[in-house]
């Protein structure tokens, strides 16, 4: 059997970086393999968030009447949000995108088409952004059911937990991209997405939390999204461009480096 190249022919008259008809090949070719397990990627993506809402809005919420002036159960049902968003874009992003590349050689196959891996990457985190938007919004909708009361600006919140998802998918692509085996995603779990995810302000306000921990929070992207995605259901103000504008920097700054990091593991 021939050997796949590891690069791929320069397409005659491209137009420039990120072709259209590049993207949507790969996005295609996802959104059809996505057939075959979205019951179990759906089912894994929006039920733990949704237990951590049940747990901590009955559990706490006995304890707890209000928290910076919300009900216990609005307060965790909007934060969890962020949770959802985190968990079905990051981990689905390191894991898969790695065993696509290492073990399924997907990437080489596609690679071998006229799209490259600036194109390859960016779609990706497209797709999973996609779904993150989607399955960010089922805690929320639970928590309706539970107390939350519907407002207009819940709208906004499929868009902010696109942004949100992007940045981690881009994340997680960076991390499949450097790390030599899967077993070494455990350091980065609870290294970093782990802390994260404590001093994000879902299940209690940062205010409580020492210094060092209300600066990290400051810089934690989730707890921007955390943020952003309270103040759309009940009432946005000036500081949530800033919330908004690290996220948006986050993504992007994940996602140069994503295709960086992929390019040197792919193209050899």
């Amino acid at each position: 059997m021939s050997a796949v190249p590891t690069t791929r022919p320069t397409r005659p008259g491209r137009p420039g970086r990120l072709d259209r008809a590049a993207l949507t090949g790969v996005l295609v070719r996802e959104i059809v393999n996505f057939g075959s397990y979205w019951r179990a990627s759906a089912f894994s993506s929006t039920v733990e968030p949704t237990i951590y809402l049940i747990a901590f809005g009955f559990g706490f919420g006995s304890l707890v009447s209000k928290v910076n002036g919300l009900d216990y159960v609005q307060f965790v049902g909007t934060g969890t949000v962020a949770t959802a968003v985190l968990f079905s874009s990051v981990f689905p992003a390191m894991f898969g995108t790695f065993v696509k590349y290492t073990y399924q050689k997907t990437y080489d196959a596609i690679l071998a088409a006229p799209v490259d891996t600036e194109e390859l990457v960016t779609a990706e985190a497209l797709w999973i952004s996609a779904r993150a938007g989607v399955f960010g919004c089922v805690p929320m909708l639970v928590a309706i059911v539970f107390g939350l009361d519907p407002s207009w600006g819940m709208l906004l919140v499929p868009f902010i937990a696109f942004v949100a998802g992007f940045g981690w998918a881009s994340f997680g692509i960076l991390i499949s991209a450097v790390m030599k085996s899967i077993d070494n995603f455990s350091y980065v779990t609870s290294t970093v997405i782990t802390p994260l995810f404590l001093v994000a302000g879902t299940f209690f306000p940062i205010s409580g939390l020492p210094e060092w921990a209300r600066i990290l929070a400051n810089v934690n992207p989730l707890y921007h999204c955390v943020q952003l995605v309270r103040d759309a259901v009940f009432g946005l103000s000036a500081i949530d461009l800033w919330h908004l504008g690290f996220m948006v920097v986050f993504g992007l700054v994940a996602w140069r480096l994503a295709i960086n990091r992929m390019e040197k593991r792919l193209i050899t």
